[in-house]
């Protein structure tokens, strides 16, 4: 039998159950893999309490690096022995093996580490599609990153500024505004301490922004629609302080004819070809050394209920991976 964490019902980083699961060979189109590592996420933490809803009991977690231990009928992308990452549905991450779709995992190069592959792929592929191809940040573009010392808000940063951007970023420390300015802030605030909108508008000399990009949702939302210039854009890709809240949509008009967009990863990733474009530009500027890829925490799988509850108390920077 296989170990995972599995949840029979939503609720706390108390339903995480160490259990042992079922995993048989690979179908057509499948391979299975032994996980090496796989990611910590805010999403996981969505689908543990139900904000996400998902069919019970399930295992949970999104992203993964692993070695191709079996492949079904119909695989050609990979073979047995292959070193692999994913990010994607179906979830199951938290496992030592699990089965995935064959389409849906990528090889990992030489200059990546398990470990790197695991804690990259979706914060480094949703970087990339931000940056990319939401808004396609030019050299001159001032932008506003919400939970700059996050996992993805450190990949963003260095981005960001190796496009030529100038990068305002929100923390709520002093030790995560230090880690925030390493990786590419040109500005960082403290919204514990400081009022972010008004800092923007000093740093901005009240020019704003052209877009922010927001992961934290109903704590920043109102103030982030006012550090945007007009007709910049708010993009806004998560909730960890909860969902936000229904607004008056005259808004966006109000305040400069601003766009509103809440992207998914899983749009952006919808087809092999796009999956492979955004794996093939990250993994390059990470090989590049542009982009330094740190993983910051690690955790014994078996003990992915603490590394939840240190994730939702923001205790932990940057990326977390948990090791079966």
């Amino acid at each position: 039998m296989t170990k995972a964490i599995r949840i029979h019902e939503h609720g706390g980083p108390e339903v995480l159950k160490w259990e042992d699961v079922e995993v048989g060979a690979p179908g057509p189109d499948e391979v299975r893999l032994k996980t090496t590592a796989a990611g910590l996420n805010f999403i996981d933490t969505y689908h543990r309490t139900g904000m996400y809803k998902i069919a019970l009991p399930s295992v949970i977690g999104r992203e993964g690096a692993g070695i191709v231990e079996a492949v079904g009928t119909n695989v050609t992308s990979c073979k047995v022995g292959d070193r692999v990452a994913y990010a994607s549905s179906p979830m199951g991450a938290y496992a030592e093996a699990r089965l995935m779709p064959a389409d849906r995992v990528v090889k990992i190069p030489a200059a990546i580490s398990d470990q790197q592959a695991a804690s990259m792929m979706l914060k480094g592929m949703t970087a990339q599609y931000l940056l990319r191809r939401t808004y396609r940040v030019k050299a001159g573009d001032i932008i506003l990153s919400h939970a700059a010392a996050g996992g993805v808000g450190l990949i963003l940063g260095q981005w960001a500024k190796h496009l030529g951007a100038t990068v305002i970023g929100t923390v709520g420390s002093e030790e995560k505004m230090a880690l925030a300015k390493a990786n590419g802030c040109d500005h960082v605030i403290n919204y514990r301490t400081e009022d972010f909108q008004a800092r923007v508008m000093e740093i901005t000399n009240g020019k704003k922004c052209q877009v922010v990009y927001d992961g934290v949702g109903q704590d920043t939302w109102a103030k982030s629609l006012d550090c945007i210039a007009p007709l910049g854009m708010m993009v806004s890709f998560g909730a960890a302080s909860g969902a936000v809240k229904p607004f008056y949509i005259g808004e966006l008009a109000a305040k400069g004819s601003l766009y509103l967009t809440r992207p998914t990863l899983d749009t952006y990733t919808a087809t092999r070809a796009d999956l492979g474009a955004t794996t093939d530009e990250l993994f390059a500027i990470v090989a590049s050394g542009v982009v330094k890829i740190e993983v910051n925490q690690t955790y014994a799988l078996r003990d992915t209920a603490q590394a939840h509850r240190d994730l939702e108390a923001r205790k932990t920077t940057g990326s977390t991976v948990l090791i079966p």
